[in-house]
């Protein structure tokens, strides 16, 4: 028994450790499926579709047959008196004869079936029920749109993070080996005081941005981990590269590609409002028709003069009434007309909305696709100045060895191209956060 409870307390700690430990590996697809099934706001968009669905079933419920029960009881404490003509019992005319009916406990069990027959506002409400279920399916899709653009911008950012640590690491040990040497020179009374402070300037500037590359780092990295819905010090990492990411990502039949409004989730979703005021219209219309309801009911109830109703010998009895109820709008003092105006009022703003956001939709189209042929021609020529960036860097730092350039040419040139090498990066974020916006605007999710 001990030697078991310690082989069992030592694959539990195991078992514990490699939960604590496990780490997550994602491509940019890999992150955007994960995310679609566990972001917290995702999950709630499946909440209100479900929601959407039970909501339409309660409403059809409505029209469907209602069984309902009641059970009473009463005790008549002190029982109420009625007074009979002194006649009928051989008395003198104008005297009464006090007298209880009944007796003083009651017992009652009814039931009753309950049937809508017609009525136009049930007929409404269903469609409107179906017309909400269509808004929680689009709100779910725009959602899952959101999500993703949220992924790919995070992950390019953690990706962007990374790249930058990397580059900034090179650069400050490439300038610690600048400084050292420098400094040698001027011990040996070869060089200037100088040359020897704008190198410690440009290094103390690059340590700096490496520290806050690093602190950013791990910044981005929970902010990936919290729109995916992981923990946000959960260790993840990342499958792909930057550069790969942006090649892959410049597709330029995306600027060829047509704008379809019915696609568009935006376009959708103020369609679906349309479609609400229109129902609530109809609605209106539909109060100032008659309605008309059936029930049966069953009941049968018992009298005693004290509680034994669960006896045996207890008599009940029966009851039974079959009706019709028809309800006839006739006048509202002109309240239905005034709430019927109202709704061709609501339908006619909303006729206008979607047509604003018609043209919004054109506009965003338009934008996108320049924004996301700007940002590829960004991109080509941050890499050309790049390549050029450290070309004349090298030649300078050659010149600056042999004392053919000055430390403040030499500075000059490492400030170019540390800003050439930042400008290609976030050139290559910008490509695939622009491609992911055009892909928004056209609905396209792969």
């Amino acid at each position: 028994m001990k030697y078991s409870f310690l082989a069992l307390s030592m694959l539990f700690t195991v078992t514990w450790t490699y939960a604590q430990e496990q780490t997550y590996s994602f491509s940019l697809e890999e992150a955007i499926a994960f995310a679609l099934e566990n972001n917290y706001s995702a999950i709630n968009a499946d909440r209100d579709l479900l929601d959407a669905k039970k909501q339409k079933w309660e409403t059809i419920a409505t029209g469907l047959p209602q069984i309902d029960g009641a059970v009473s009881y009463q005790n008549q404490l002190k029982q109420p008196v009625s007074l009979l003509p002194g006649e009928l019992a051989g008395q003198e005319p104008g005297t009464f004869i006090p007298i209880v009916f009944g007796q003083p406990q009651t017992a009652n069990a009814t039931a009753t079936l309950k049937q809508q027959i017609f009525d136009g506002s049930y007929l409404v409400g269903i469609q409107a029920a179906k017309t909400f279920i269509a808004y929680s399916n689009n709100n779910k899709e725009k959602t899952e749109l959101e999500v993703r653009k949220s992924v790919v911008e995070a992950y390019g950012n953690v990706l962007l993070s990374q790249e930058s640590v990397a580059i900034l690491e090179k650069n400050k040990v490439n300038l610690e080996k600048n400084l050292f040497e420098t400094e040698k020179l001027f011990e040996n009374g070869l060089g200037d005081e100088e040359s020897v402070e704008q190198l410690q300037i440009t290094l103390s500037s690059v340590d700096n941005q490496l520290k806050n590359s690093l602190r950013l780092q791990s910044i981005t990295l929970q902010m990936l981990n919290l729109i995916m819905g992981l923990d946000i010090d959960a260790p993840t990492q990342l499958k792909e590269k930057l550069s790969d990411l942006a090649q892959a990502t410049i597709r330029l039949d995306l600027l060829e590609e047509d704008l379809v409004l019915d696609n568009n989730i935006d376009f959708k979703i103020v369609n679906n409002l349309n479609q609400q005021r229109e129902l609530e219209l109809k609605l209106q219309k539909s109060l100032a028709l008659p309605t008309l309801n059936a029930f049966v009911n069953y009941g049968s109830t018992s009298y005693s003069d004290k509680f034994n109703f669960f006896s045996n010998d207890t008599d009940w009895f029966d009851s039974s009434v079959l009706g019709l109820d028809l309800h006839i709008p006739i006048f509202s003092s002109f309240g239905r007309s005034a709430k019927t105006a109202r709704a061709k009022i609501a339908l006619e703003k909303a006729k206008t909305q979607m047509a604003e956001t018609e043209q919004n939709i054109r506009l965003q189209h338009k934008t996108a696709k320049s924004n996301y042929l700007f940002s590829i021609e960004e991109y080509n020529t941050a890499s050309e100045n790049l390549a050029l960036a450290e070309r004349i860097e090298y030649k300078n730092e050659v010149k600056y060895t042999e004392g053919l350039a000055s430390s403040f040419e030499l500075r000059q040139a490492q400030t170019q191209l540390y800003n050439a090498q930042q400008e290609y990066l976030q050139s290559m974020v910008e490509v695939i956060n622009k491609k992911t916006e055009l892909e928004t605007v056209l609905n396209r999710k792969l």
